[in-house]
């Protein structure tokens, strides 16, 4: 039986659009002999899914089966397509798209470039689970050398509840909401990625580690972080007053943090002459 879902025209339309953006070089095939219409052939997505011609020639048509799920991830891999293409994809097809394997850990060349151009403002890429994947050279004023650390190391999460329990930061109201933000992110990627093992095992990790984050793991508290004022007492420094502002990057589902101090305070100051001796 034919599924209700399917929407034929939608998925043709979506198909023949798909093809004509890419070209060849992109999907490892040469550019060969000028073509008369931009993008693939249809043969060659075809090719490229391990489908038959014919078949793909029917759904372009608007006239073919109900495409398997098998089908419809082995076309999104042949026309690249991306996270929400390929869950628009599924869905006109009448199908539940596939969950998620895990958080995105590709840092792109213009997360990277801006990371560097903030040269007064410290900032850092973290994925879904706060896996630190890249920062700016004010940064590692706060985080230190994070170069010479092992990749499984740098988790800010997994730095925080490893600070004893003792730590004065425990009574600061401030850091305590900024903890339970944290958390609550992370629950709420937990339940974006259950097949992604490292996101799996930083949970069980902290479980059977941290009494604090096993409290605060049992209130079930869902949500993305929110900004908040941070006041550090850096010990080279000094005393720093700054907004820790959390911006998410959707196509990614990565956060860059970025300290933002009041325009003409002590602290903006300080990040001034800081990039000063950095880029000197």
């Amino acid at each position: 039986m034919m599924s209700s879902g399917l929407r034929r025209h939608e998925l043709a339309a979506f198909l023949r659009t798909r093809r004509a953006r890419l070209r060849p070089a992109e999907v490892g095939l040469p550019e060969g002999e000028r073509r008369r219409t931009p993008g693939l052939r249809r043969q060659e997505v075809a090719q490229l899914a391990g489908m038959s011609i014919d078949y793909y020639i029917r759904l372009e048509q608007g006239r073919g089966p109900h495409p398997s799920r098998q089908v419809l991830a082995s076309m999104a891999r042949a026309l690249l397509l991306s996270r929400d293409e390929r869950e628009y994809l599924f869905r006109i097809a009448g199908e539940n798209p596939p969950p998620v394997g895990g958080p995105s850990r590709e840092v792109t060349p213009g997360l990277r470039h801006l990371l560097d151009a903030m040269t007064e403002t410290p900032a850092y890429l973290v994925d879904a689970a706060y896996q630190v994947l890249a920062w700016n050279r004010l940064a590692t004023y706060f985080m230190g050398d994070l170069a010479a650390v092992p990749d499984a190391d740098r988790n800010m999460i997994r730095w925080t509840f490893r600070q004893p329990v003792t730590s004065a930061r425990w009574t600061d109201a401030e850091v305590i909401r900024f903890v339970r933000s944290t958390v609550a992110d992370l629950r709420a990627a937990y339940g974006r990625y259950p097949a992604d093992p490292a996101v799996r095992e930083l949970v069980t990790e902290l479980l059977g580690t941290s009494p604090r984050f096993a409290q605060l793991w049992a209130e079930h508290d869902v949500e993305e972080r929110r900004p908040i004022v941070k006041r550090v007492p850096h010990p080279e420094l000094g005393p720093l007053e700054f907004e820790c502002r959390v911006l998410h990057v959707p196509e990614t589902d990565q956060r860059m943090i970025v300290y933002v101090p009041e325009p003409g305070a002590p602290t903006q100051a300080v990040f001034r002459r800081l990039a000063e001796r950095v880029g000197s």
